[in-house]
């Protein structure tokens, strides 16, 4: 794998300097090397192939999962209230189902983060290796696109139908994933970064490990803390890779 950095910002007077850390994949390299050192797939701008970014992601244990009571508050909820397909990407067609419901959901809550473009740039990135798809009354409600190799599995994105969003939806999905993730004997289960307080809900997944910028820590103390502080170490600025793209 190829490791580099792209110049971020720089405060002079604290000798404070910023890079962006980045990890592009080459023949040979294996993604469970890339993610357990701590870089997740990039997919925001067309020009992006093979690149992966290091970033404050979280993954659980499998081996000691466990539900939590709040696990199984939210396992109530929805147990039982799909029918659930596991399709090997490769057989997974798309349709206009598929595309109104990813799209629908990310507009209403995520603005204009997922434009169709980008959709398909994820879809072609030949990362997705499972999509999850759960139906209700023979309709679908929920899609999960899922990157597997070996011992791992990373819950890359999912949609469901809004309307079941006040019910935590959201939650359980990743709930069951988990679930089957270690039934399938796995390892390590990535659900993404987790920054800025309304992800916290993720840290409701134990035993959790997330990546300080140079080991997967188990300290959920640290973690939350520096959750809580996300809202003002934020920054304006751009990397200078990211400059050169035309970003979604």
């Amino acid at each position: 794998m190829k490791l580099f950095c792209a110049e971020l910002g720089q405060q002079y007077d604290t000798y404070t300097f910023g890079y962006a850390n980045y990890c592009e994949k080459e023949g040979g390299d294996s993604l469970t090397s890339i993610y357990e050192s701590g870089y997740l797939p990039y997919s925001g701008a067309p020009e992006a192939h093979n690149l992966f970014y290091m970033a404050r992601s979280i993954r659980v244990l499998l081996r000691d999962f466990e539900l939590s009571s709040e696990n199984r508050r939210i396992a109530k909820k929805f147990d039982g209230r799909f029918t659930k397909e596991r399709v090997p990407f490769a057989q997974f067609s798309y349709d206009d189902d598929f595309y109104s419901l990813f799209l629908t959901y990310f507009a209403q809550r995520h603005g204009d983060a997922m434009p169709r473009r980008r959709l398909d740039h994820i879809l072609a990135s030949g990362l997705v290796t499972n999509t999850l798809i759960y139906h209700s009354a023979g309709k679908p409600v929920a899609y999960v696109l899922e990157i597997a190799e070996g011992s791992m599995a990373h819950f890359w994105y999912s949609c469901y139908d809004l309307a079941l969003a006040q019910q935590s939806l959201g939650l359980w999905l990743m709930l069951d994933a988990l679930r089957d993730a270690k039934a399938r004997g796995l390892e390590y289960y990535y659900l993404g970064t987790l920054y800025g307080k309304k992800a916290l809900y993720k840290a409701n997944f134990k035993p959790l490990q997330w990546w300080d910028g140079g080991e997967w820590n188990n300290n959920s103390t640290i973690l939350k803390k520096r959750v809580k502080e996300d809202d003002v170490r934020t920054t304006i600025l751009v990397d200078r890779l990211k400059e050169t793209y035309r970003l979604f």
